[in-house]
């Protein structure tokens, strides 16, 4: 069953940082959304995160959803997915190329999150810590498991989650878009349920808005509300980081939305 589509998406600087390095964009006639989180410090992040989002957009656009020659399919994933990962792979090397055509941004480097969908069903990637939930008859799931130092830790064992939520290592990031010759994306494939809603985010709001009002925020009309409660709500918790979030809602469509190609 195809699905009609809803997004919408907000980020804010916060309380604490004097600029920006968080970026999202998507584009909802090719079914694109992204979400990046630049570090490298001051116009680097930005650039990077920047980078990152229109990379993958541009790369949608220039191709739609054929895999260009050359690329290989990655294993165990759809082809949906796999234009994801090759998506992501033109965004690490378009980062690598700006660091090193300017030595003031050399090393930059940015998180990214993606989701791509076709019909009733999606794809998502994943590199760094931004997350993607998935907000289902009010239960919230995480998609992503966030390539973080000390969540790293918690999957070997050496250390709890609770550790990890107190831990000042937390913010420390084990694998990035943009710092090394070849990105490993995490891909997966799933299908959408009526009024499914899917939540991308930085960290800024991960970390500080608990699932609960996740869920409160997925359940208002106004997908634009539900962007600035959340926003709202990391920040009352104490953000102390750019806090950004894009909301996907997919609704069952009518013949009406098929008959004139509406998603």
């Amino acid at each position: 069953m195809s699905h009609a589509l809803q997004a919408a998406g907000r980020t804010d600087i916060g309380l604490v940082r004097k600029n920006n390095e968080d970026n999202f964009g998507f584009d909802l006639d090719r079914g694109i959304f992204v979400v990046c989180d630049g570090m490298g410090g001051q116009q680097a992040g930005e650039l990077a995160s920047k980078i990152g989002v229109d990379s993958v957009l541009e790369y949608y656009r220039r191709s739609g959803d054929e895999t260009s020659p050359g690329e290989q399919p990655f294993a165990g994933v759809s082809r949906r997915a796999s234009g994801l990962g090759h998506a992501i792979q033109s965004a690490n090397a378009a980062i690598r190329a700006a660091g090193e055509n300017n030595p003031t941004v050399a090393g930059m480097g940015s998180t990214l999150v993606a989701v791509a969908v076709e019909g009733g069903a999606y794809s998502i990637a994943n590199v760094g810590d931004s997350r993607i939930y998935l907000i289902r008859n009010h239960h919230v799931a995480q998609l992503t498991e966030d390539h973080s130092l000390v969540m790293e830790q918690v999957r070997r064992g050496l250390m709890t989650l609770e550790e990890a939520e107190r831990s000042k290592m937390q913010n420390v990031i084990v694998r990035a878009v943009g710092t090394e010759e070849i990105v490993e994306p995490d891909l997966a494939d799933r299908e959408f349920g009526s009024n499914d809603v899917l939540l991308l985010c930085s960290d800024g709001l991960s970390r500080y808005v608990k699932e609960e009002r996740i869920a409160e925020a997925a359940e208002l009309e106004s997908l634009e509300e539900a962007c600035g409660v959340l926003i709202d709500a990391a920040k009352k918790a104490g953000s102390d980081d750019n806090i950004t979030c894009l909301l996907v809602r997919a609704q069952a469509s009518s013949w009406t939305d098929r008959l004139f190609g509406r998603r």
